[in-house]
C-alpha cells in the first residue's frame, strides 16, 4: 500500500507536541502593525494550542498523519 502525503500547508504551519496537542502561530503580525495596539500585538506573540480531541485535531492528525 502506498505512503499517504502530508498536507504541504498544515506542515509548514503546525507542530505536534509530545502530549499530542497542535501549536501554531496566530495571524495578523506580519505587516500595517504600527495602528495595533500593544496588547493585541502581545496577545498575538504567544502560540496558539489546539486539542487533540477537537474536531479541528482530528482534522490536523489526517492532514499529517506521519506527525
Amino acid at each position: 500500500m502506498p505512503k499517504i502525503k502530508s498536507n504541504s500547508s498544515a506542515k509548514k504551519r503546525f507542530k505536534k507536541t509530545s502530549s499530542g496537542k497542535w501549536l501554531h502561530r496566530k495571524a495578523g503580525l506580519r505587516h500595517l502593525l504600527t495602528g495595533m495596539s500593544a496588547k493585541r500585538g502581545r496577545f498575538l506573540r504567544t502560540a496558539d494550542v489546539i486539542e487533540k480531541t477537537s474536531s479541528e485535531g482530528h482534522l490536523l492528525a489526517s492532514y499529517l498523519p506521519y506527525k
